[in-house]
C-alpha cells in the first residue's frame, strides 16, 4: 500500500508571491492538492526531503506548516486518482510540445532550411523534451495511463530529427 506525505500550510496572504512560490515548489515536487493549503505526495526519500525543505521555507516566510504521514482510512483511491491525473496532465503537455516540435521540423523541411544552426536548435529542443519527460516519469510512481503515449511522441520527435539531420548532411554534401 502506498503511504502518503501531507503538507498542511498557511502563509501570509500578502505578498501573494509567497503563495505562488509554495504552489510552484509543490508542483515541481509533483504534489497534488486535496484541500486548500493541503497537498499530498506518495512517500519517498525525495518527497520527504522536498517537503521538509518546503516546510522550512514556509516558516521562513512567516507562515506555518506541518508535515504528516497520512494513511487514508477511506478515500485512498481519490489520492491515487488525483496524483495520476496530475501526471497525465503533465504527459499531455509533453505530447503537445512534441507535436509543436514535429510541426517545427515539418516547417523547416518544407522551407528547406537545412542548416547546422537549425539542426543544433532542434537538437537542443529535443534534449529539453527528453529532460522534461524524464522528470515526469520520475514522479510517475503510481502508473499514470499516458506514459506510453508520451514516450511514443518523443520517439517520433527523435525519428523526425534524425530525418532532418540526414537532409542537413545531404545539403552540406551538395555544397562540397
Amino acid at each position: 500500500m502506498v503511504r502518503w506525505l501531507m503538507l498542511i500550510y498557511r502563509v501570509p496572504s500578502e505578498p501573494s508571491r509567497l503563495r505562488t512560490a509554495v504552489w510552484r515548489r509543490l508542483k515541481a515536487l509533483g504534489a497534488v492538492y486535496v484541500a486548500n493549503s493541503v497537498a499530498v505526495l506518495p512517500e519517498s526519500p525525495e518527497a520527504t526531503r522536498g517537503l521538509r525543505a518546503l516546510r522550512a521555507e514556509v516558516e521562513e516566510m512567516g507562515g506555518t506548516a506541518q508535515l504528516v504521514r497520512a494513511e487514508p482510512l477511506t478515500g485512498l483511491a481519490d489520492f491515487t486518482a488525483k496524483y495520476n491525473e496530475a501526471r497525465d496532465e503533465e504527459y499531455a503537455e509533453v505530447i503537445h510540445r512534441c507535436e509543436d516540435f514535429l510541426a517545427e521540423i515539418a516547417e523547416e523541411t518544407a522551407a528547406e532550411h537545412f542548416s547546422y544552426a537549425e539542426l543544433e536548435e532542434n537538437d537542443e529542443d529535443l534534449a529539453k523534451l527528453r529532460g522534461w519527460l524524464g522528470k515526469v516519469e520520475a514522479r510517475d510512481i503510481l502508473g499514470a495511463t499516458s506514459a506510453a503515449r508520451a514516450r511514443a511522441a518523443l520517439a517520433r520527435c527523435a525519428e523526425a530529427l534524425d530525418g532532418f539531420a540526414g537532409r542537413v548532411y545531404a545539403a552540406d554534401g551538395d555544397k562540397g
